[in-house]
């Protein structure tokens, strides 16, 4: 814990370093190509905001990368020693103090400034650009962690399918118990249909009684299973009573006209006309279809 909190300590002051030299070479280039004082402070006002915001995801993913390091130990035996981590994240000063060392015969404090700013961003950049990738790369040609790369991408792969299997298996389990309780409740409804069927082809001056019949087997249906036993009982009541309707057809029905008139239309001739749709609203969720 101690080691971790060491390392973020030299970070944040390596990458204030680096943060540094980079605004001291930007301003000495645009002084150099002779912009003024106050426009070289414009530019670096405007771009402050997004310089911070780079700085502070950079700072939240390393920071991420040495509580929870996503490299394995045995593939990366390396660049994952807390050697090589210090090592890389205190590059910056590292290459600072170097070019210090290299500049000290240097008189003018412009120059020593800027080779000091010069010398941070070329060794940080080598060591950040090239020479860790390549280490890692070359970590990767091991065999033993190829080896071990291989395993582990086998036994994530395990892990996706056994996943994978597991929800499959409860969604089968889900359909399985939902046609189980389908079955239990057409059982359970197989009568209250067959009345329903019955209240449908009912003449006209019946209509009353019957939707108060219907409307009471729509509420004990509500009961038993809500809007989904509902709807089911709705479909075998259609059901059973177009297969009702070829018995019933030519036997002549009394019809009151303004029973008639009130009553829903039919869109089928053919089929048995839906009441029900209509005498259930209200019932629970259940609502009438709209009309339109």
């Amino acid at each position: 814990m101690t080691g971790r909190r060491a390392l973020r300590r030299i970070h944040l002051l390596s990458t204030v370093w680096f943060t540094a030299c980079i605004g001291y070479v930007l301003v000495w280039k645009l002084w150099e190509a002779g912009f003024k004082w106050w426009l070289i402070f414009s530019l670096s006002g405007l771009s402050a905001l997004v310089v911070l915001l780079l700085i502070s995801l950079y700072l939240f993913a390393l920071y991420r990368g040495i509580d929870e390091t996503q490299q394995i130990e045995v593939e990366h035996p390396l660049t994952t020693s807390s050697y090589y981590m210090a090592l890389y994240v205190a590059m910056p000063v590292i290459g600072g103090l170097a070019s210090t060392l290299g500049m000290m015969g240097v008189t003018r404090l412009d120059r020593f400034l800027l080779w000091v700013a010069m010398g941070t961003l070329y060794t940080t950049s080598a060591m950040w650009i090239a020479v860790d990738p390549a280490v890692g790369m070359i970590e990767m040609l091991v065999p033993a962690s190829r080896r071990h790369r291989m395993e582990r991408l086998a036994q994530a792969e395990a892990q996706r399918r056994a996943r994978q299997e597991k929800r499959e298996h409860l969604l089968a389990e889900a359909f399985a118990r939902e046609e189980r309780d389908h079955q239990q409740r057409q059982q359970k409804l197989h009568a209250q249909a067959q009345r329903l069927a019955v209240l449908l082809a009912c003449d006209a001056n019946q209509w009353a009684q019957a939707e108060q019949e219907a409307v009471d087997i729509g509420a004990q249906a509500w009961r038993l299973g809500g809007l989904t036993c509902m709807r089911q009982l709705h479909e075998m009541a259609i059901y059973a009573a177009r297969e009702e309707e070829p018995k019933t057809q030519g036997l002549g029905r009394t019809t009151d006209s303004n029973a008639v008139l009130q009553a829903p239309s039919c869109s089928l001739p053919s089929a048995p006309c839906d009441y029900l749709s209509y005498w259930w609203d209200g019932i629970g969720d259940w609502r009438k279809p709209s009309q339109g």
